[in-house]
């Protein structure tokens, strides 16, 4: 029994080795003709590490505001009569806006201006009479008292009156109007908002270390992403006067062109200080860049011959990377000029593959 089962155990080892040796045989068959097989080339794009001009540029957030901006509102309290404006409407300075009820100003005003007439009379009744010697000097003195009296009572409900209707101080356009035809308003409710846009102001901070690179008149550039692809060119008009002690940041405004009103007070863009110096950076197309765990590379395409025939492959270097301007990146390290590195096609690259460079891309 035991030796019928050795002989079983015996025949089924040589059955699995034949089969696993066969497998064995096979497989290395196949890897002898992939061995001599060409390697497939690669058809990649490509480009040239090489030298930039770039102004070294300070970045910050900045936050655009109205050169001058305003809540409109009244100064003296009473009910709204009229309102001449639309909210969204450009307005010129000195446009009426809002009119409060003048009523009581207007019957007041015709009673002074009554008075003064009176006292106008008066007093040239009086000059007439001192020159006869029928009047004193104090009566002409009382006269001129109260005719100057009654015409400052008349300049004094003419400012009322003009404070009663609310006009626009300075040209810009509205806001969403917040008061109804008939509303009581008290001194200091908000009727609208006015703001000019053009120019505007763009407040940002930079840290203490870059005081020194920055000064009234230097370039500035801002995007933002309500207009995005569109920068906007503008200038620093001031600096604030000392540096915050907890933050360690200077205030900076600068004053951005805004022709085509396409900007509005409140929004929030990337703000780049253009220096007038300028530096040269080693640049590639940020397309090159591969990245792994083990850090940043690229492809770098070399020429060699093999059997007297010339081929290129494109190998892996390792770089470090810097600033990144308009698809473009500072390389540190790991370039040098005159580099030809891939740009497009390395999903299908491995360390050493052959590579033909496309040049419709």
């Amino acid at each position: 029994m035991k030796k019928a089962f050795v002989i079983v155990i015996i025949g089924l080892l040589i059955v699995f080795g034949g089969i696993f040796g066969f497998k064995a045989f096979v497989n290395s068959k196949i890897a002898e003709a992939m061995a001599h097989m060409p390697k497939p080339v690669v058809t990649v794009s490509a480009a040239t590490a090489e030298i930039a001009h770039w102004h070294p540029q300070l970045r910050a957030v900045a936050s655009l505001a109205a050169v001058q901006g305003v809540e409109v509102s009244p100064q003296i309290a009473g009910n709204v009569t009229a309102i001449h404006f639309h909210s969204g409407q450009y307005v010129q300075a000195g446009t009426p806006l809002v009119q409060i009820d003048n009523s009581t100003q207007l019957a007041q005003l015709a009673s002074d201006q009554a008075q003064l007439r009176l006292a106008s009379s008066n007093l040239q009744r009086t000059k007439e009479l001192i020159a006869t010697k029928a009047a004193s000097q104090a009566q002409l003195d009382s006269a001129q008292a109260t005719y100057q009296t009654d015409q400052a009572a008349i300049k004094d409900i003419q400012a009322t009156l003009n404070k009663l209707t609310i006009s626009a101080p300075f040209s810009g356009y509205l806001g969403i109007r917040q008061v109804n035809v008939g509303q009581y308003l008290t001194p200091g409710t908000k009727i609208v908002d006015l703001q000019s846009w053009s120019p505007l102001y763009a407040n940002f901070t930079l840290p203490q270390s870059d005081l020194q690179n920055i000064q009234a008149g230097t370039p500035v550039q801002i995007q933002t992403d309500a207009l995005p692809g569109q920068t906007f060119s503008g200038k620093v008009t001031a600096l604030g006067s000392a540096v915050n002690s907890t933050t360690r940041q200077i205030e900076v405004q600068a004053t951005i062109d805004n022709p085509k009103n396409q900007l509005r007070p409140g929004l929030f863009g990337e703000l780049t200080v253009v220096r007038d110096t300028t530096e040269k950076v080693l640049v590639i197309p940020v397309s090159a860049i591969s990245y792994n765990t083990f850090g940043d590379y690229v492809y770098v395409i070399h020429k060699e011959k093999k059997d007297g025939k010339t081929q290129e492959t494109a190998v892996q270097q390792v770089i470090k990377p810097g600033k990144q301007r308009d698809g473009m990146v500072e390389i540190l390290s790991g370039l040098k000029q005159g580099d030809r590195i891939v740009t497009a096609g390395q999903v299908k690259l491995v360390n050493g593959s052959l590579v033909t460079i496309s040049h419709n891309a």
